[in-house]
């Protein structure tokens, strides 16, 4: 029988084969959270004298054996089980008998879905971040290693100025520093606890929601009963726009990347191993991996809208569109974690090209450096201009290769250190550890 099931009503096979839908695939992501929320509730419980002491542990002890179930991959939603929350109940009451049953008291589904997600979402958010870190130092380390390496500058795809390789990894560095600063607003959104909210509206017992916020960690709990329904969509919008940040840099780096590598450009190399063939064209060496990439990455940034559109027009309270939700958030992060470990992997056998500026070809680059001579020299600014671009048009321009970029962020003066103090600080302010310690006393 169902958690919402009455005696003696049965619904159609195919009303209940729409309205399940995909939801027994999805909550398997949330099996191990629910097992969390279910401690945490149980103890809070035990503490308003809704559970005795024996019950309790009784309890607890179960549900730390359905932990070490589901992270040996041995947890399963039976057949004919509508979701995680009702495969986990089940195997609590086949245990414990009635015991198992007193659990869902002061609850109902939708806090008991809404804690899940909460904490599902918090961890896979940290998850994104650890990898975004990885690829972080990954890119600072390649910037240093080739700070000395020029790489020509370009505005509207026309040759501009001097840039370096350690200028062009450097940026995509900053680019997820400040990715990571939304991904910190969405984790933080994530880690404020739901439970107790009930349905929406709370309950008649004299739930402890203070208790249960500090045992599964959270930062503070979603006060208000009918927000903290409310904040369902809004948290899976506010992480898939972190996410989609994060993929718009990754997709802006693929591009580049395949513009790069192409024989009209040449400043990078993929090697051999990271590149593929053509069935008919035995020269070819296809850059897949950054195409597909960029695919990938692209279609990440759509899921936000999608979220939009499926929250669109709803009232406040609990709806049944909501559970679209995990469809789309729930790969969403297995799609980022695999793009940035590939990413990583790329970027770790990227192979530059050196003294790419000696070639004459690129002699226009370095104008701006001869107007700044004559700048120096105290010529005004428009007089240089005019007098570069006049020897420019009669062929007497001489490009001056040597450079004297000495600020901030410039090419010889990359910032590196203050860009990985910028990184340092935001992973600092999701208060990780702190979740940490809270799920590991929880399961001890």
């Amino acid at each position: 029988m169902k958690l919402w099931q009455k005696e003696g009503v049965t619904t159609a096979e195919q009303i209940e084969r729409f309205t399940v839908g995909r939801d027994r695939e999805m909550d398997l992501y949330l099996a191990p959270f629910d097992v969390l929320g279910n401690l945490a509730h149980a103890q809070m419980l035990e503490t308003i004298n809704l559970l005795t002491q024996d019950e309790l542990n009784q309890l607890k002890t179960e549900l730390k054996t359905i932990y070490r179930q589901i992270e040996a991959g041995q947890f399963v939603i039976e057949a004919g089980i509508e979701d995680v929350h009702s495969q986990v109940e089940l195997m609590l009451t086949r245990v414990l008998g009635d015991v198992g049953k007193k659990i869902h008291s002061g609850r109902s589904r939708n806090d008991q879905v809404l804690v899940d997600l909460k904490l599902f979402t918090r961890d896979r958010l940290w998850q994104v971040a650890e990898a975004v870190q990885r690829v972080f130092n990954r890119l600072i380390s390649r910037s240093e290693q080739h700070k000395e390496d020029l790489l020509p500058g370009y505005t509207h795809l026309q040759i501009a100025m001097p840039s370096s390789f350690g200028l062009w990894f450097g940026a995509y560095a900053e680019a997820l520093s400040d990715d990571m600063l939304t991904l910190q607003t969405a984790y933080r959104l994530a880690n404020r606890n739901p439970l107790g909210s009930g349905a929406g509206y709370g309950s008649s017992f004299p739930l402890n929601r203070t208790l249960t916020t500090e045992l599964l960690g959270f930062e503070g709990m979603h006060v208000n009963v009918v927000y903290a329904q409310m904040s369902r969509g809004k948290t899976e919008q506010t992480a898939l726009t972190a996410l989609a940040a994060i993929a718009a840099t990754l997709s802006r780096m693929a591009m580049d990347i395949c513009l790069y590598n192409s024989q009209n450009f040449g400043f990078l190399v993929l090697p051999d191993a990271l590149t593929t063939g053509s069935s008919i064209m035995p020269h070819k060496k296809n850059p897949d991996v950054a195409e597909l990439l960029r695919a990938k990455t692209n279609r990440l940034k759509a899921l936000p809208m999608e979220v939009t559109l499926v929250m669109s027009n709803l009232p406040s309270g609990y709806h049944r569109d909501m559970q679209l939700l995990k469809e789309i958030l729930m790969p969403a992060f297995d799609e980022i974690l695999d793009c940035l470990d590939i990413t990583d992997f790329m970027l770790e056998h990227l192979q530059v090209k050196p003294n790419l500026l000696d070639d004459p070809k690129y002699d226009l680059l370095f104008s701006v450096e001869r107007v700044n001579e004559l700048v120096l020299q105290g010529v005004p600014f428009r007089e240089a201009y005019r007098t570069v671009g006049k020897e420019i048009a009669e062929h007497t321009y001489v490009p001056p290769r040597v450079l004297h970029h000495t600020h901030e962020g410039s090419i010889g003066n990359l910032g590196n250190d203050l860009i990985v103090n910028q990184m340092k600080q935001t992973l600092a302010g999701f208060g990780a550890a702190t979740v940490q310690e809270a799920i590991i006393r929880l399961l001890s």
